[in-house]
């Protein structure tokens, strides 16, 4: 047998650049590359295999390791998870910096590959720097919280347990079902020892993602639901995006006269304005989409998970037997709401769903013009709000209308947190897919600009742009100086509304005065958050780092920036003040947060009794 002596560092690198996936006929190169931040841990084991021999991957210089596990993410999800970054850290406080981001990837199904150092795996100086010391379990080191956000975890405490490593990492990585973050714990001493790795183990592997078709019972099942239903609603989810299968989507809805509603990770699936999209369904729902799913007898989901978002904490569908279909790679999404589960990839599953369908002649009942107008009173409102004028200054749905008129319908735009999902969610217009990139299964606030960094890598041809609120930016913005020295410019539209006003807003609904969410001064009569806000320049803020800024209080200097940041060649930063509570509201839906049952404060006795008056109406199965 021919082998080759490397140190596991290197063979880990050499291993990665032979991974090819094959979709459809179409092969790509699985691993781009790696995103690092080195220190003792890593930089004298991976550190070393990149500078000497990375073969064809490509380092980047990361600033912040939950902001490169961010970027690794939002590359990933644009490539619809057909090439990845690994991610490498040092061992401690660099390694745990990933665990967020790492738990953002998995919650969303996105494939990331992590390679935090870990302690000495013969212990001879410990305890190293950095080092955790568990008295009741020595083994415990800072990797082993990845554990609970890891679809893969192993430690290699020996150079060839590489290869079943690896072979695990892979199986989970390329797996559409099951994909998510994948940790191998890498002790730095292990990193350096060499082992005569068989030659064999380094050859091109093809990893193929063949689609899966349902299986016909389940079909017929999922038929005959459908064909007894008069009001049905397709609910369009990410797995739509990944499965490339928008097309069939549309073909499906427009065969049987079904209108389509959209979550967070499907949004852009059908272009906003095709005459059977009534929009966004749940509790950042359109009032078309609402409406329609709480009068639907069956529910056709593609590629969701029905989180309580899409569902309004479970109060959206009221139809007393609705019923649901469940078109899904993975099994535990499949199987909710008590739906018939068809595991099967989204196009292959619309496609059979279709073909056996038209065997029954079926046809939705509903009423000719039904669905239109309901499409035309929401768009009459999306207008209404993007048209809205606020003495104050700019309103946050008027400054999204100015943006997207202004910026070309290829542009995409990325998103995490705070009150803009909510407001993009309904209102904003996608004509093509993958223009709208929204991190909401976890809505990790900081994921906006990294992720935008990412995005710029997997579409270096498209403009840009990153919408993130002051506290979002405020928490995690350091990939912006990754995007300069990489050459890859995204635009940051940064609304600054002086606090965290969504979670203020939410605070208030439910009978608080506001209390420590805003921006302010500690008023020294009080001693509260409660003096003036705190001034803060954001656009001289990225001008520091090298970035261009600019900063628009009107829609006059919003327009002029917004042509200013296309003609620009680096990262640009729009900082746009808005209207506090400017942004747009619920459209019959409810979110169930938990309100106190027993309060001082009469508003939050009256909001919790609201509370329980929604829990009735919602489905506990």
């Amino acid at each position: 047998m021919t082998t080759i002596r490397l140190t596991m560092a290197q063979a880990l690198l050499r291993y990665l650049d032979q991974q090819y996936i094959s979709v459809d006929g179409e092969e790509t190169k699985f691993v781009k590359g790696v995103i690092g931040i080195f220190g003792h841990g890593n930089v004298t084991g991976i550190g070393e295999a990149l500078e000497r021999s990375p073969g064809r991957l490509t380092y980047l210089q990361g600033k912040n390791e939950q902001g490169m596990v961010h970027t690794a993410a939002a590359y990933a999800k644009q490539k619809n998870r057909r090439q990845i970054y690994a991610c490498t850290t040092s061992i401690g406080p660099g390694a745990l910096n990933m665990i967020t981001a790492a738990a953002t990837a998995t919650v969303n199904r996105i494939p990331v590959l992590l390679l935090p150092g870990d302690n000495f795996a013969t212990r001879e100086p410990d305890p190293v720097l950095q080092q955790l010391e568990v008295g009741s379990d020595y083994t415990i080191s800072a990797t082993d919280p990845f554990k609970a956000v890891s679809k893969y975890w192993d430690r290699i405490v020996r150079p060839e347990q590489l290869m079943t490593a690896l072979s695990n990492a892979m199986r989970v990585l390329t797996d559409p079902a099951e994909t998510g973050a994948v940790t191998l714990a890498l002790p730095q001493d292990v990193q350096a020892e060499a082992y005569d790795y068989p030659a064999a183990f380094f050859e091109r592997r093809v990893h193929y993602l063949d689609r899966r078709p349902p299986v016909r019972a389940a079909l017929e099942r999922a038929a005959e639901q459908i064909a007894r239903a008069r009001r049905p609603l397709l609910i369009a989810g990410g797995g739509v995006l990944y499965a490339e299968a928008s097309a069939q989507l549309a073909a499906f809805a427009e065969a049987f006269g079904i209108p389509v509603a959209e979550t967070q990770a499907g949004k852009s699936a059908l272009a906003w304005d095709h005459p059977l999209n009534v929009g966004a369904v749940g509790v950042t729902g359109s009032l078309a989409a609402n409406r329609l799913a709480r009068e639907a007898d069956v529910v056709i989901g593609v590629g969701t998970r029905f989180s309580d978002f899409t569902t309004a904490s479970r109060s959206a569908f009221q139809h007393p037997d609705v019923s649901f279909v469940n078109i899904n790679l993975n099994g535990m999404d499949a199987a909710k709401l008590g739906g018939e589960a068809v595991l099967a990839d989204a196009r292959e599953g619309l496609q059979a769903l279709q073909e056996a369908l038209q065997l029954r002649k079926y046809r939705s009942g509903y009423e000719s013009s039904e669905v239109a107008d309901l499409r035309r009173q929401w768009d009459a409102e999306v207008d209404r709000l993007y048209a809205l004028k606020h003495e104050a200054g700019l309103a946050q749905t008027h400054a999204l209308g100015i943006i997207n008129d202004a910026i070309p319908s290829s542009s995409v735009i990325v998103c995490a947190a705070g009150s803009l999902p909510g407001d993009l969610h309904r209102l904003w217009r996608s004509a093509e897919p993958k223009t709208y990139h929204m991190e909401y299964g976890f809505s990790c606030m900081g994921y906006e600009v990294s992720g935008a960094f990412g995005v710029a890598l997997a579409e270096p041809d498209r403009e840009v742009y990153a919408l993130v609120g002051d506290g979002s930016y405020l928490m995690l913005h350091s990939e912006l100086v990754t995007s300069l020295q990489e050459g890859r410019k995204m635009t940051i539209l940064l609304f600054n509304n002086n606090g965290f006003q969504c979670i203020h807003n939410l605070q208030r609904e439910q009978g608080s005065d506001g209390f420590g969410n805003e921006f302010r001064y500690r008023e020294a009569g009080s001693g509260r958050l409660t003096g003036e806000y705190m001034p803060m320049d954001f656009a001289a803020h990225a001008r520091s780092l090298g970035a261009k800024g600019y900063r628009a209080e009107n829609a006059e200097q919003l327009e002029q920036a917004l042509r200013a940041a296309q003609a620009e060649t680096v990262t640009t930063l729009i900082e746009i003040p808005v209207v506090p509570g400017t942004n747009s509201g619920g459209y019959e839906s409810w979110w169930n947060v938990g309100v106190p049952e027993v309060s001082a404060e009469g508003k939050v006795v009256e909001a919790h009794g609201a509370m329980r008056r929604n829990r009735a109406k919602a489905r506990l199965i």
